[in-house]
């Protein structure tokens, strides 16, 4: 897959041109509503489907993926004893970056306190839009086990692996999380061959990897063309009248999601990577720019893995153990988000969050942003199940509907920044326990 300069630049600029052409149509539309309601059945008929195209291509490559790069980067450590310690600074780097961006959001939320600038208006309105969107998230939500230890064996173990990762119709992805174990277990039985056996298994994987990033490459050829169309859809759908009404919750939770990439990123990148926060920026972003316009974390997947390798020159077994993990479980922008939602939607209805009670918040946005699918919507469900824990009418989700595509796009590139942020920590710290062993 081509990470090239005038590519990145392509899908900017068809970035800019569709939020140019949106905010144009929008303007169009305040004085001749029927150009506004045909551009967007257009956007419905024509853009949305283009827009799917680059999508499906991206996803079709997730579930063979995931399964390779995971193998064959724990199959790379060569002995299973190097296993502990990439995993235990991974999943410690994964909650603490989770639990930072929660305390920047419930921060952000407190300070501006967008609830309080929402009118009784304003929210009927918007409940009696999204109020049906709303009814199905709650639904999804109640249709999930509650969790237990059985559930969390349920969910990563099922009895049929296949089953699980092909999806309950095709229209869904499969749970990826049972995939994972698979993966891992193969690449620890890997090296317990003998070297000519473990070697001859990672070149199989390394080849299928390969294999779906040239994949990735037809898929990102088609982006600068994608991305305008499904940012200008997403713009015309949401329409001027829902971001005005919701603007002060929008432009806080945006500032939050910012603070985080690029504040609490940058201090990573700085002090735990030895690395120089605008240039590694700089690198990574293509990266940032197809995360914002996929809203899909498992869609970033194989460009994450190309950028590791082509420009950070990340360890393989690094990126390959780090990457396929934080596409499913580091959701630090999504666990932002949930807190943010739950906070204004408090707020909205006037009920009093104490500062235990948004302690327990941080707590239980981290935990569920765990299992949220990396697809777009995944997390509206868990949000619905958050309200409800807290005495929040769940179906106060339709508050935020509107503007959820939007607010989407930026957390999936908080999301993905995250991930390939974390990586490059611990392939640093990896390397420097490695130089300093006897």
């Amino acid at each position: 897959m081509s990470t090239s300069t005038p590519l990145a630049k392509r899908i900017l600029w068809g970035l800019v041109i569709g939020v140019l052409a949106a905010v144009v149509t929008l303007g169009i539309g305040q004085l001749h509503p029927p150009t506004l309601a045909l551009m967007q059945k257009v956007s419905g008929a024509v853009f949305d489907p283009f827009g799917q195209i680059f999508l499906r291509m991206l996803f079709f490559v997730v579930i063979p993926l995931v399964f390779t790069s995971l193998a064959s980067g724990v199959a790379q450590l060569g002995r299973l004893d190097r296993l502990g310690p990439l995993a235990g600074r991974t999943f410690l780097l994964f909650f603490l970056n989770m639990g930072i961006a929660v305390a920047i959001g419930l921060a952000m939320m407190n300070t501006v306190q967008p609830g309080h600038h929402l009118d009784e208006q304003a929210r009927i309105q918007l409940m009696q839009e999204y109020g049906g969107s709303a009814q199905q998230s709650i639904d999804r939500k109640a249709a999930q086990p509650g969790m237990s230890f059985g559930t969390l064996v349920e969910m990563f173990m099922p009895r049929n692996l296949l089953g699980a990762v092909a999806g309950p119709s095709r229209d869904a992805l499969g749970d990826v999380l049972p995939l994972i174990v698979f993966a891992i277990l193969v690449g620890a039985a890997a090296t317990q061959l003998r070297e000519k056996e473990r070697k001859r298994v990672q070149v199989a994987l390394d080849t299928i990897t390969d294999l779906m990033t040239k994949i990735v490459g037809f898929a990102l050829e088609l982006a600068p063309y994608a991305v305008p169309a499904m940012i200008y859809s997403v713009i015309v759908k949401v329409g001027v009248d829902v971001l005005l009404a919701l603007s002060v919750f929008v432009v806080g939770c945006a500032v939050a999601l910012a603070l985080h990439l690029f504040g609490t990123m940058s201090l990573w990148l700085r002090f735990l990577a030895g690395r120089s926060p605008p240039e590694y920026f700089r690198q990574i972003r293509p990266l940032l720019i197809t995360a914002f316009s996929t809203s899909s974390s498992n869609a970033c997947l194989p460009a994450s893995l190309a950028v590791a390798h082509d420009e950070l020159k990340l360890a393989p077994s690094t990126a390959g153990f780090v990457l396929p993990l934080g596409a499913t479980m580091n959701m630090s922008g999504t666990a932002l988000f949930e807190g943010c939602v739950v906070l204004f939607v408090a707020q909205a209805f006037g009920v009093e969050l104490t500062l235990s009670h948004q302690a327990i918040l941080m707590l239980l946005s981290v935990l569920s942003a765990v299992a949220v699918a990396g697809i777009p919507g995944g997390s509206l469900p868990m949000i619905a199940g958050l309200l409800a824990t807290f005495g929040i009418p769940p179906e106060g989700i339709g508050i935020i509907i509107g503007v959820d595509r939007i607010l989407d796009m930026m957390r999936t590139t908080v999301n993905v920044g995250s991930d390939i942020v974390t990586a490059t920590v611990v392939d640093h710290q990896l390397r420097e326990r490695l130089a300093a062993a006897p």
